[in-house]
């Protein structure tokens, strides 16, 4: 198989995109985290996050996040190519400071959830969920 200098250059240059591409998206979490936060640290209690092992669909995948005292939580999927999923805010009368949804999911992926919690510190926990077919074109 012979290739012309046009193809082997295209092949060079996807190439180079796929080796760049996953250091984008995680600095789009990055980017999207440190927004929400701020830069502050973040404890590892505090929250608790609930989303399936493996996902068999990633068009919806459940999740659930929980943080008493939290006046705000984030959701992200650092592997989407928009990773902000969803941010819930609570108010001083909300009963609980919970909340549940379905999210769509490219692939198999890190979903991260944040708390900003009533006293201003933040909260972070994580899971990976193993997506069969993805969501998001995949």
């Amino acid at each position: 198989m012979e290739f012309s200098r046009r193809e082997t250059l295209a092949l060079g240059l996807g190439a180079a995109v796929v080796t760049v591409l996953p250091f984008s998206v995680n600095a789009a979490a990055d980017d999207v985290i440190a927004t929400f936060t701020g830069g502050a640290d973040m404890a590892d209690t505090g929250i608790e996050l609930i989303a399936p092992e493996i996902a068999e669909n990633g068009n919806t995948v459940p999740v659930a996040v929980n943080a008493a005292g939290a006046s705000a939580i984030m959701l992200i999927a650092t592997g989407n190519p928009t990773p902000g999923v969803a941010q819930f805010n609570f108010g001083p009368l909300a009963a609980s400071q919970s909340a549940s949804t379905r999210i769509r999911l490219a692939g198999t992926q890190e979903v991260v959830a944040i708390a900003k919690l009533a006293d201003g510190s933040f909260a972070k926990t994580s899971a990976i969920v193993k997506v069969t077919i993805g969501g998001c074109g995949g």
